[in-house]
């Protein structure tokens, strides 16, 4: 296998020159996730910055001694957890493949290292900009949409998306229980 899928999708964000991905593919290390492991456990320092080439991963908060879920990354794209990176403090959430999963990732080490590429940086920056965008975006949702109107939506934009989430943690990232999702879902198919 070879990183060519990040290096494509960090051309979404920047023109990367030929020398630039020279420098940057040294670093880059692949890393396999079995359906049910953890990418990140709360209260580790994460050391990480991935690329998901395929599969699906869960990110979720301990909340009144239950495990809500944030939100869902879906390959191929990048992610982190950024605080604990950034900041080089125990992380808040767990990362858990859902599926099996093919990550490239970069250390955090190795990545201050990439800083001094003008592509390497730039990448970054707007993805944390995106990546602040969607969150913005979900937190306007949560405040000011039903659980219903979010589902449909989620439906709408990534249908075959809701297929590959267990019922509990879509439930879980809607606020609501698994009993009141069914209910949603037997209304939405009728």
């Amino acid at each position: 296998m070879d990183p060519s899928a990040f290096r494509k999708f960090i051309g979404n964000y920047v023109f990367l020159p030929e020398k630039d991905w020279d420098v940057i593919s040294r670093y880059v290390r692949l890393g396999v996730v079995k359906k049910g492991d953890f990418v990140l456990r709360a209260g580790e320092v994460c050391n990480t910055f991935w690329f998901l080439e395929q599969g699906l991963l869960r990110f979720s908060v301990l909340k009144n001694g239950e495990y809500v879920t944030k939100f869902f990354t879906v390959a191929p794209y990048a992610f982190t957890s950024q605080y604990s990176f950034s900041n080089r403090l125990p992380a808040q959430e767990n990362i858990e493949a859902l599926e099996e999963s093919i990550l490239w990732k970069v250390s955090f080490e190795d990545s201050n290292t990439l800083f001094c590429l003008e592509s390497w940086n730039t990448f970054v920056r707007k993805l944390i900009q995106e990546v602040q965008h969607f969150t913005e975006q979900i937190l306007e949702e949560v405040q000011n949409e039903t659980a219903e109107n979010r589902y449909l939506r989620l439906v709408e934009n990534k249908p075959g998306l809701v297929q590959r989430i267990p019922l509990k943690y879509l439930a879980s990232f809607l606020g609501i229980t698994p009993q009141s999702l069914s209910r949603i879902r037997r209304k939405v198919t009728e």
